[in-house]
């Protein structure tokens, strides 16, 4: 598999990964990696810096598919089979089709912008 198939492939595992989370028959083990993994797909904010030349895009590399790996080994077969089956359609041309899905992603990252703001001014 080549990285581009890899790269599509986690266009599927973090959509599938975020309907495990929400699951109630998905183990808590997996609920914490799968929550992990989808919080530092959403985020803006990476370990390294993209703008950081090769470091930048290894975290990406290297990071995000070990997480996704974690969490869906912790997650059964047939809960992860069930859980693609449903984000398939997610993705459209490139883009989440339900958006929503990184609100409560980007509310954290202004609520941690708006404190530090307020911890610098006051």
């Amino acid at each position: 598999m080549n990285l581009k198939e890899k790269a599509n492939a986690l266009k599927t595992y973090i959509p599938a990964l975020f309907i495990a989370m929400k699951r109630k028959d998905t183990p808590i083990v997996a609920k914490i990696f799968a929550g992990l993994t989808v919080g530092y797909a959403l985020s803006p904010i990476d370990v390294v810096p993209d703008f950081i030349p090769v470091l930048g895009y290894l975290d990406d590399l290297i990071i995000l598919p070990l997480l996704a790996t974690l969490a869906i080994k912790f997650i059964p077969n047939e809960i992860m089979e069930i859980c693609k089956a449903e984000a398939a359609g997610m993705w459209k041309d490139g883009k989440p089709k339900k958006w929503y899905y990184a609100v409560p992603i980007v509310i954290l990252w202004i609520m941690i912008v708006a404190i530090v703001v307020w911890k610098i001014v006051v």
